[in-house]
């Protein structure tokens, strides 16, 4: 940055920083940032003011690790992006009103508005590098736990196990299905097994092809599929696909199926009179 803006910034730097307090109390309103007491704001905001301003002696450095710092903080304490990039960019139109206003002829020239774009566009890029990759770390976190959790294969009874399926299936997820499916299959000795779809929102073609090879898949390691928890609109829904589930049989509830997968391994239900 040219020496002649940075002193002119810190030479006006209390009436700069105390503008744009000022003017940032109206993010407020915004329905994100309503929940934050009002101190907290005014000295996060101070804070933020302090660090735009400091960070004026490092940026030919490259190097803005105390604004990183902060930005680490605000993410972890959930406060939205757009607060940085707004407070950027106001903090970047009180700074050039003030400082167009000095007698200083350098703060009237383009070479003094590029400096301040240049300074401002390089803390954004900074900043939105922190936030975008702390996002990607925690939906790549979020979606390996997904991955554990989302398709377990669980035993009920002695050769009888349960797959209950939640959320929306796409190919990716399918394949950890086949698999979990397969192997626990195989751990379990399983005979039967009960794939619960009610958690599943809506069954496309796509969805009851993996379904349809998942059985396929099982009937050749020797064990025996049953579809439960088909609801009546999603029965509607394959019918009108004109989708073949004729190969394994179905069940309307995991009830039905646990008393039907019993009738195939050779036992039932009997109620005990006291």
């Amino acid at each position: 940055m040219n020496p002649n803006v940075r002193d002119q910034i810190l030479e006006h730097r209390t009436t700069i920083s105390e503008t744009w307090l000022e003017e940032i109390k109206s993010f407020r309103s915004d329905d994100s940032l309503q929940n934050i007491t009002d101190t907290m704001y005014e000295n996060t905001n101070r804070e933020f003011v302090d660090k735009i301003v400091q960070s004026i002696e490092v940026v030919q450095q490259e190097s803005n690790e105390e604004l990183v710092q902060f930005a680490e903080r605000l993410i972890q304490l959930g406060w939205p992006l757009h607060y940085i990039t707004r407070g950027l960019q106001k903090f970047r139109t009180i700074t050039i009103d003030v400082l167009s206003e000095t007698d200083d002829d350098y703060c009237q020239s383009k070479e003094f508005f590029q400096e301040i774009e240049e300074w401002i566009d390089n803390l954004v890029n900074v900043l939105v590098n922190q936030y975008s990759g702390s996002w990607e770390n925690t939906v790549f976190l979020q979606k390996m736990a997904l991955k554990e959790l989302s398709a377990p294969l669980i035993p009920v009874f002695d050769k009888i196990s349960v797959m209950p399926l939640v959320g929306t299936i796409d190919t990716e997820r399918a394949k950890l299905i086949m698999e979990n499916l397969l192997d626990g299959v195989i751990e379990h000795r399983s005979q039967v097994v009960l794939i619960d779809i009610t958690g599943v929102p809506v069954v496309d073609t796509m969805v009851a092809h993996h379904i349809i090879q998942a059985s396929e898949a099982v009937r050749l390691v020797g064990a025996k599929c049953i579809l439960v928890g088909i609801r009546p609109e999603i029965a509607q829904t394959i019918v009108n696909l004109g989708i073949d589930l004729g190969k394994f049989p179905t069940q309307s509830s995991l009830k039905k199926g646990i008393e039907s997968a019993l009738e195939m391994t050779n036992r039932e239900i009997i109620d005990i009179e006291g």
